[in-house]
């Protein structure tokens, strides 16, 4: 279901914090210390919450890069800027972009029914096709089972279960059957309930309205346009290409001293459009400030992106309210912040900044066990 071979090392890494702070892309300016964000990566290494840690922040033309720690344990070698990850749910912001540019385009629209475009899909289920829409699926209030929250997907996904199935492949149907065999979590647009399945069902219909794989239409609107040269869709591809950290997992195990696996290579067709994607901080960056600054979408879909539901009373992350694949964060110090972040096998990512698009903040971890008040730290000390 998920990955590669992995190889063990102990939960207890001494790791040296290392700093490498970088301009990058030659039309932007260096831009000057960010010493705060900067003692949050390395104190994230030396209080072992991560082998290694990154950011990149970019405020009008000025770029900042700092890392701290390792990108491998084993040969010492120090995490760098460029280097691309797993980004888990952020995957989402891309995808409903694609969504969006193709209501822009007069393909589809936000309020169509998903039975519209796939009859059928829903027949012998609890699930109504003509009352969910495209709109609920990309905010989260369709009421769409999570198949991620299917018990038999969970056990094939943690702890040693997890070698067994690490290449298995998964089709957009396949994921959509597991979920389908579960009732409702709710009637559509009653309440905010994240589900993967939503953004799966999503790039299903992109390729049937467009007649084209999601990744060809992810490329055109996206990828080529911003010239993102380190974000792709690997499909059932498990390798990163390119330079890239060991992405260290705990397997989601439960042990207070969980052994700790290389997880890096794997098979996430399982996450597909929902949380397959892999960039890079600086990929990240540029996409999120295309995307608020009005670059990739005109004004309307921009503003049916940016209109959000409450997450109160869902179990999700706090202080947070979710728009169509974005949402927006409130900080300890009250200031808001717009964007996405992930959570996968050993990468955990957060890029956010202000709704301008102006100044942005991308950061990952290449360790899965570091309380999530880590990236709620490092968003403080440069927005706050």
């Amino acid at each position: 279901m998920f990955a590669k071979a992995a190889k063990a090392a102990q939960a207890s890494l001494l790791i040296a914090a290392s700093l490498v702070t970088t301009a990058l892309p030659a039309s932007a300016s260096p831009a000057p210390g960010h010493p705060e964000v900067q003692r949050v990566l390395e104190q994230a290494v030396t209080n072992k919450l991560t082998p290694g840690m990154i950011a990149e922040i970019r405020d009008g033309r000025q770029v900042w890069s700092g890392t701290a720690g390792m990108s491998d344990t084993e040969t010492g070698r120090r995490r760098h800027h460029n280097e691309r990850f797993r980004i888990g749910s952020a995957t989402k912001a891309f995808t409903s972009t694609v969504v969006l540019k193709l209501v822009s385009e007069g393909r589809l629209g936000l309020d169509d029914a998903v039975g519209q475009h796939l009859p059928g899909l829903f027949t012998g289920t609890a699930y109504q096709a003509d009352k969910i829409t495209i709109r609920q699926l990309l905010n989260q209030t369709s009421g769409l089972y999570a198949y991620t929250h299917d018990p038999d997907f969970v056990r094939l996904g943690v702890g040693e279960e997890w070698f067994e199935h690490r290449y298995d492949t998964y089709t957009p149907e396949q994921l959509m059957k597991i979920a389908l065999k579960h009732p409702p979590v709710n009637q559509p647009g009653e309440r905010f309930w994240y589900s993967n399945t939503n953004y799966i069902l999503a790039a299903m219909i992109v390729e049937k309205v467009t007649g084209r794989p999601f990744a060809q239409e992810l490329n055109r609107i996206v990828i080529r346009p911003l010239r993102l040269t380190g974000t792709s869709l690997p499909g059932t591809g498990s390798k990163i290409r390119g330079p890239h950290p060991v992405h260290y997992s705990t397997l989601y195990s439960q042990d207070p001293n969980p052994v700790i696996y290389d997880a890096t290579e794997m098979n996430q067709s399982s996450t597909w459009t929902a949380g397959g994607l892999i960039s890079t901080a600086g990929d990240l960056n540029r996409f999120f400030s295309a995307l608020f600054g009005g670059r990739l979408l005109p004004a309307a879909q921009l503003r049916e992106m940016l209109t959000t539901v409450s997450t109160d009373n869902s179990g999700w992350l706090p202080d947070t309210r979710y728009g169509l694949g974005v949402f927006t964060q409130k900080l300890p110090c009250g200031v808001s912040v717009w964007g996405n972040g992930g959570a996968t096998y050993g990468s955990w990512n957060y890029a956010m900044g202000t709704l301008d698009g102006k100044h942005r903040l991308a950061t990952q971890v290449n360790g899965d066990w570091a309380p999530l008040s880590l990236f709620n730290d490092v968003l403080s000390a440069e927005f706050c």
